[in-house]
């Protein structure tokens, strides 16, 4: 099926402004070797390694990289960042004397390096093996109890992020589509949050173009490095969007259902989109019409969903453990935002039922 043409993105007359963030990005099989010597170009002294369970060998690799300037290591890290995990590992970076913080893993992984860098002078260094894109933010998030935190300090954004497809290899179907489904989230809540400007838009469509092709191409080779490489780069720009245009409606809805009923961060997200899709999108047809292109659809919201479905993705929140109490609870905890239509209970409640069905929108 051909691709729609894509419309121009060319800005008006209209002014805007954006926001360039600081940071490095280095990218491309074999990078992971880089490490070691981008830690040292920062000056620091005494590296903390942050490493998810599934990342252990590559943490490995970097401890040994590192000689003298490894300084300890957490390994196994939380979903959602908990108080209590936070806490500890703070501990253990004023324990060792760190000074920066080498996080390598998905969002989880390089949460907890944000929750550490967010009380201490220390920098990260991020080596993502999942796609979603937190490596490139300044947003942070912890949750106590049954509530999630989130906030924006330029502190916790990672000073280097080193990208390298190999690591990604042997990421199972699964988890590969359910981080490109948050990293897909990322780019289209990009285009109608008050901060989005030409800038994110053309980051967000770049990066759903990548994420979609490079998921399309994964399924069908899931150990092709070059489709790998494309997901790295869409979930690259896929952050860098997020990092300047901000969270709305869709995004601060995943943290609520997360923080609150422990709901899996990046499944959530493919539940939701779809839904938060439908009702926001016609709010911002140029930048509509643009996505479209990119995911190769007629239909944002409804190509959105055919894509998660394809690629396995649970697209209700029910297969996800949430309840229909929960779903009215969580409407009714739902604090208004800033969002292209207004925000009432009653909206909330009409996306959240969708989603929990999963409704093709």
């Amino acid at each position: 099926m051909p691709r729609p043409a894509e419309p121009d993105a060319t800005p008006s007359g209209a002014g805007f402004v954006h926001t360039f963030l600081p940071g490095r990005v280095v990218f491309g099989a074999g990078s992971l070797s880089r490490v070691a010597a981008e830690v040292e170009a920062l000056g620091v002294r005494r590296a903390l390694v942050v490493a998810t369970n599934s990342a252990r060998q590559t943490a490995d690799a970097v401890e040994h990289q590192l000689g003298s300037r490894f300084a300890g290591r957490i390994d196994g890290v939380a979903q959602h960042v908990p108080t209590e995990v936070a806490e500890a590992a703070r501990a253990k970076a004023r324990e060792v004397g760190a000074d920066t913080v080498v996080a390598i893993g998905g969002g989880s992984a390089i949460g907890l390096a944000k929750a550490i860098a967010l009380t201490a002078e220390a920098r990260i260094v991020a080596v993502p093996t999942t796609y979603a894109g937190s490596e490139m933010t300044p947003v942070w998030g912890e949750t106590a109890g049954r509530s999630k935190t989130t906030g924006t300090d330029v502190r916790v954004l990672p000073r280097v992020v080193v990208y390298d497809p190999e690591l990604t290899k042997d990421l199972p179907l699964k988890v590969t589509a359910a981080s490109v489904a948050n990293a897909i989230a990322h780019c289209v809540e990009a285009v109608w949050t008050p901060k989005a400007d030409p800038i994110t838009e053309l980051s967000a469509v770049e990066g759903l173009r990548a994420l979609s092709e490079g998921l399309r191409e994964v399924l069908i080779e899931p150990a092709n490095t070059d489709a790998r490489g494309k997901l790295l780069y869409g979930a690259c720009l896929a952050g860098s969007a997020l990092a300047t245009a901000g969270t709305g409606l869709h995004h601060k809805l995943c943290h609520l259902l997360g923080g609150t009923y422990n709901l899996p961060h990046a499944e959530t997200h493919a539940a939701v989109l779809p839904q938060v899709t439908r009702v926001n999108a016609s709010s911002v047809p140029p930048a509509k019409a643009r996505l479209e292109a990119a995911l190769g659809t007629t239909d944002l919201a409804q190509g959105l969903f055919d894509l998660f479905r394809s690629a396995k993705v649970p697209t209700s929140l029910r297969e996800l453990g949430l309840t229909e109490a929960q779903v009215a609870e969580a409407a009714a905890k739902f604090k208004p935002t800033d969002n292209p239509v207004p925000v009432t209970e009653d909206l909330v409640r009409d996306i959240l039922t969708s989603a929990w069905s999963g409704t093709r929108p």
